[in-house]
């Protein structure tokens, strides 16, 4: 199974930031000449690269606005520990292939919450949404996998554990994962995954199904076959009872809200609301339009929508039409990205 991914880096962020005077000081020399600040930021903010740097940082300066004070240290801090754990050893070495440092790191964590807060601020908590996500919730889970090439290799495995005969059957499943599994994420572990629910993207949709259908100590007598064309064996070593919606109002609107943020759609509209609340306004004309996929979309389909209504009372298939345009496909290849 794969790990918690570390959150994208914009490149060029560290290198933008400097630039704020765009004066006449030398970012390089050479024997033909230098080239100043000034002349790099020209460059830089004609590339997409550049574009998508000063975009993040206008969306990081008003999230920061809105909802600073809702994202405390401590959040921050948290979140990198469970990357760190997760990562192990090989930690500092991912965070070096990626570009970054503890410091710059946290900051990439910190955009990441404040963002989460607006789009919680932005969802639907009614009772109707909460008895939805509630016929959709699955409990967070603990299970363990092994990974192996072939269909007969797995069929073996699962004849090993229905043939074991000791009183420790998840110890065993373990030690059978550590000698054979071709997962290189978890082996170490047993195969252990780290817990998830019905909404976690860390694990596909064929993996959720198989594992939803076990309870505490059953494993999957035949083998899960993966997109990638491999074989797994699912053992369920904790699988909590649904119990009652009353119980699980929070962990409701934290799956509401994970859904959200796995939704394009959704983010797009979140993203459009704040930035327009933020009142921004660029001052360089050759970027004028930097913010018109967001501020734009938004206006446009809120006067979409004015005109779909109209529209719909001279002819119910136009809306129709108008409505079937906004469907997301995110899930899916959230899913298949994730998969072993």
């Amino acid at each position: 199974m794969k790990k918690k991914k570390i959150l994208a880096l914009i490149a060029g962020v560290a290198i933008m930031l400097p630039l704020a005077a765009c004066g006449s000081k030398a970012v390089a020399t050479t024997s033909g000449g230098k080239i100043t600040e000034s002349e790099y930021y020209s460059s830089m903010k004609q590339t997409s690269a550049g574009k998508a740097v000063l975009q993040q940082m206008i969306l990081n300066k008003v999230l920061e606005h809105q909802y600073g004070k809702k994202v405390s240290t401590a959040a921050v801090n948290k979140e990198y520990k469970t990357y760190k754990s997760q990562y192990g050893s090989s930690f500092s070495s991912v965070l070096s292939a990626e570009g970054l440092t503890t410091k710059t790191f946290k900051e990439q964590i910190r955009s990441e919450l404040l963002l989460e807060q607006a789009v919680r601020d932005y969802s639907d908590f009614s009772n109707k949404a909460l008895k939805k996500q509630w016929k959709k919730y699955k409990p967070k889970v603990q299970t363990a996998e092994i990974t192996v090439s072939s269909k007969s290799t797995a069929e073996s495995l699962i004849d090993k554990l229905n043939n074991y005969s000791g009183s420790n059957k998840l110890k065993y499943f373990k030690k059978l994962a550590k000698k054979n599994s071709t997962d290189t994420s978890n082996k170490s572990e047993g195969g252990v995954v780290s817990a998830f629910d019905n909404t976690s993207s860390s694990v596909t949709s064929t993996y959720k199904k198989a594992a939803f259908a076990l309870k505490t100590g059953e494993y999957t007598t035949t083998p899960v076959k993966t997109s990638s064309g491999s074989y797994q064996i699912i053992y369920m070593i904790k699988h909590p009872a649904k119990g009652k919606m009353a119980n699980h109002i929070s962990d409701l609107k934290t799956q509401i809200v994970n859904t959200h943020m796995n939704s394009s759609t959704f983010m797009k509209k979140v993203i459009s609301k704040v930035l327009k609340k933020g009142n921004v306004s660029i001052k360089d004309s050759d970027l004028s339009n930097i913010l018109d996929d967001y501020l734009s979309s938004s206006s446009s389909s809120s006067s979409s929508s004015s005109s779909s209504s109209s529209s719909s009372k001279k002819s119910s298939s136009s809306s129709s039409s108008s409505s079937s345009s906004s469907s997301d496909t995110d899930s899916s290849s959230a899913d298949s990205s994730s998969e072993s």
